[in-house]
């Protein structure tokens, strides 16, 4: 008999038979909170009528228009309505499938435009399971051992992760940025380094935020010594922090936006935006792929982005946020093994630690499967996986986030009740 690899282990044992809007139900009918999104992709909620309409209409008329063979319509409505969301003069796109590929597509074009070979990274960043994207990720080893050699020319450097660290913000940023300097100094100088790419939340490093002082450090270092500054906006992007990108925050534009999960509410679509004179510099033949664009998938990316003005899913993403992010720290308010509830918009984390403050995966995990039994799927992430994510759909209301946040209170008591034993 064949079966699914063994390290396909699902987060949760819930067997999904349907999705609607911010609830899962199984194969028996019962219902669940889900606050995992498919990982943040399903922006507006499983099964959003407009999504599924346009969806349907579009299999019904074209299911794949190879973009480099032909062009489709559904591509072309895309290409126009990014341009409304888009930061100003970010006006040249390019599809793919995944976020990985996207990663690999604007390391591609920062290479090939600025003729240089490195790419610094964030400490703590997450850029996809690709062998380039691997190699520029450091959230944790699991994505990235095992199967060197891994790309060269990748150099590290802090993230202003200030709870980490045991600083202050202003102290963590001031050191940040003080080592990208010594690192330009002294192992990737400016004349060999193409990019700097970096999440403004970094997802599975912890959902920790990045800062305005920091962003507009990397924006001014990257105009004084004339390398790209890429946004990986996979999982921040269409809205999730409680603005439309998640670098809306720092008010600093980036040369590359990457951008995928949210953008389609389920269905694969990726893609990389850049200015016009600076993806002209792609080299010819560079960019391209089977299923990129996909008729169906941007199809449902044009219907996403409807719903998500036309409900103001940014702006609930913003209010729902706060609802959520009070009633988290409520919690933290009254559990020692909490050390810290932090995030942007529906992009929230509470992280678990033992008394001397070290990570506590096992109390992270204990109350992860708490959450279950209480009718909440959660996630978790971190180096460890010691923290909780919660991810919901934009379109959750307020009685659905009190009701997570009522079996949240459950499962951290429950998950929480044997740590003092350890």
């Amino acid at each position: 008999m064949t079966a699914l690899s063994p390290h396909l282990r699902q987060a949760t044992p819930v067997v999904a038979a349907r999705g609607e809007g911010v609830h899962l139900f199984d194969q028996d009918g019962r219902r669940y909170l889900d606050f995992t999104a498919g990982i943040g992709v399903t922006s507006t909620g499983h099964c959003h009528p407009k999504v599924v309409a346009a969806a349907q209409e579009q299999v019904g008329a074209l299911i794949h228009g190879q973009y480099t063979t032909v062009m489709h319509q559904p591509l072309r409505r895309l290409v126009d309505k990014l341009g409304e969301v888009l930061p100003t003069g970010l006006d040249s796109l390019f599809f793919t499938n995944s976020g990985s590929e996207a990663v690999e597509a604007a390391l591609r074009l920062a290479r090939q435009a600025t003729g240089r070979p490195n790419v610094i990274v964030c400490h703590g960043g997450f850029h996809g399971r690709t062998v380039a994207a691997a190699s520029m990720t450091t959230s944790g080893t699991r994505f990235r051992s095992g199967f060197s050699p891994l790309m060269s020319g990748v150099v590290v450097t802090p993230f202003p992760s200030a709870y980490r660290y045991g600083w202050d913000e202003e102290t963590a940023t001031g050191f940040a940025l003080k080592e990208l300097d010594y690192t330009l100094q002294t192992i990737s100088s400016p004349a060999d380094t193409a990019a700097i790419i970096v999440e403004p939340v970094l997802g599975e490093g912890g959902y920790v935020p990045a800062n305005r002082a920091f962003m507009e450090g990397l924006r001014e270092r990257a105009d004084r010594h004339g390398f790209v500054l890429v946004l990986d906006e996979v999982q921040t992007g269409v809205g999730r922090t409680g603005r439309f990108w998640g670098h809306d925050h720092f008010g600093v534009r980036p040369d590359i936006l990457v951008t995928a999960k949210g953008l389609a509410s389920g269905f694969p679509l990726s893609g990389i935006a850049a200015s016009e004179e600076l993806m002209a510099k792609a080299w010819p033949g560079s960019q391209g792929g089977t299923y990129g664009a996909n008729a169906v998938a941007c199809a449902a990316a044009c219907a996403t982005l409807d719903v998500v003005r036309d409900e103001k899913l940014v702006e609930n993403a913003e209010a729902m946020g706060k609802r959520l992010r009070q009633g988290l720290e409520a919690v933290a308010d009254r559990t020692p093994g909490i050390g810290d509830v932090r995030g942007l918009g529906l992009m929230l984390a509470t992280e678990f630690v033992t008394e001397d403050g070290s990570p506590d995966p096992e109390t992270a995990a204990r109350v992860q499967r708490a959450a279950v039994d209480e009718g909440l799927l959660l996630l978790l992430c971190g180096a460890w996986n010691q923290v909780v994510r919660m991810i919901p759909a934009l379109v959750i209301d307020e009685t659905a986030v009190d009701e997570g946040l009522r079996a949240w209170a459950t499962a951290v008591e429950v998950g929480t009740s044997g740590a003092a034993g350890r």
